[in-house]
């Protein structure tokens, strides 16, 4: 699924190439895609994109009335999920789209929609699997959009403090890595980055967040050391995420996101530590019914190695 720092990079990408174009046509290729119906999908022929910007793993596309330049825009709003993509073209094709009600089978990618500009240039937006969970909305506010309303705080922006960060930790008692992936606590961090995260921390990804309170004594607001370290690794890793994927174009960001992993997706290879220094132990793994995470034994938790959770609980 792409996270932040790839969706950071595609928002980099269309706002670059689409800002200031005409939408020349907006075809649904999957009926089921497509979650609003007032405004219509065809209303945003003729509109011309101002921005595109990102809320946690969402895209919005804004595009205004070209002869009404001050008046609110629509906004083309879409997730991606975690077996869709967009793929970009500078020759979109011409020929009608014929919207389909069922998915495809298997991995091979279904077309869900596509949007072309008055360049010519274009992309789609396709979805691979059976499970069909990409998002489509047309709004006129982002916040029409439940899971956008939602979101929690921006891990990248000012607001995101060691503070807002204990808060967090300490509103309910939970797994650091089930908080991470909470996009109502934390917009845009997914399975993979808290991974990457909880390594850099040194931190096991079943630890409690209770654990992260600060010890008595202390001022009262006062971060505890084990938070500051946390809130560091989840700026130091999205930033160098983001850094990484910025200026690439779509059809390179995959890729560049399992080269960038130290142990997410790296079962069995040798990990290469949390501060980019060998520890000689290697990548673990811990699998549920329908994900998987990784980690380093001897970096984040003692070198016990964690029970695969579809066999039996958490060694102790």
């Amino acid at each position: 699924m792409p996270e932040l720092p790839e969706v950071e990079a595609l928002v980099g990408f269309l706002r670059e190439r689409t800002s200031g174009h005409l939408i020349a046509s907006a075809e649904l290729g999957q009926i089921s895609a497509l979650k609003t119906y007032a405004p219509p999908l065809d209303a945003l022929v003729g509109r011309r994109v101002t921005d595109v910007v990102r809320h946690g793993k969402w895209l919005d596309v804004r595009a205004a009335a070209p002869d009404e330049p001050e008046a609110e825009p629509l906004h083309l709003v879409f997730h991606l999920a975690r077996g869709g993509w967009l793929r970009w073209s500078e020759k979109a094709p011409t020929t009608p789209v014929r919207p389909r009600a069922g998915g495809g089978g298997g991995n091979r990618p279904t077309l869900a929609l596509r949007v072309r500009f008055d360049d010519g240039a274009g992309f789609d937006l396709t979805e691979a699997g059976t499970r069909k969970r990409l998002a489509v909305y047309v709004v006129a506010d982002p916040d029409d959009v439940p899971q956008i309303a939602s979101l929690g705080v921006e891990p990248m922006s000012d607001a995101f403090t060691p503070e807002v960060l204990a808060a967090l930790l300490a509103g309910k008692n939970q797994q650091v890595k089930g908080l991470l992936r909470d996009q109502g606590a934390i917009a845009g961090i997914g399975n993979a980055y808290s991974d990457e995260i909880l390594l850099v921390a040194r931190t096991s990804p079943f630890r409690l967040t209770k654990t992260y309170a600060a010890p008595s004594g202390a001022s009262p607001g006062t971060p505890s050391d084990d938070v500051v370290a946390l809130h560091a690794a989840i700026r130091d890793v999205l930033h160098e995420a983001v850094t990484a994927s910025s200026g690439r174009p779509a059809a390179e960001l995959k890729d560049a996101k399992r080269r960038g992993m130290r142990v997410h997706g790296r079962t069995g290879e040798p990990c290469p530590g949390w501060d980019g220094v060998p520890c000689g132990d290697t990548v673990h793994e811990v699998s549920f019914a329908d994900r998987s995470l990784q980690y380093c034994p001897t970096c984040q938790t003692g070198g016990q190695v964690l029970a695969d959770r579809r066999m039996s609980r958490l060694l102790r």
